[in-house]
């Protein structure tokens, strides 16, 4: 395979992502359970609120391994 082949398919599939994760970001807010899993960390006090989405991460990260390793099973 020539060099710009190799680069004009990594630019393709780059971009592909990118596009994938604008349009999943855009649909986050509308995804009503998303941040609001049981697991997720919220501590509020009188002028303090503390929000770590433990279980949220840990489902996101499932998700994007699943498909970098399909991704990568494909090549």
């Amino acid at each position: 395979m020539e060099p710009f082949e190799q680069i004009g398919k990594f630019l393709i599939i780059t971009g592909l992502i990118i596009i994938v994760l604008g349009a999943i970001l855009m649909l986050a807010g509308k995804v009503p359970f998303l941040g609001r899993l049981p697991g997720d960390i919220i501590i509020e006090r009188k002028n303090f609120t503390f929000y770590f989405p433990l279980a949220t991460s840990i489902i996101l990260s499932l998700i994007l391994t699943l498909i970098l390793w399909i991704l990568s099973k494909i090549r």
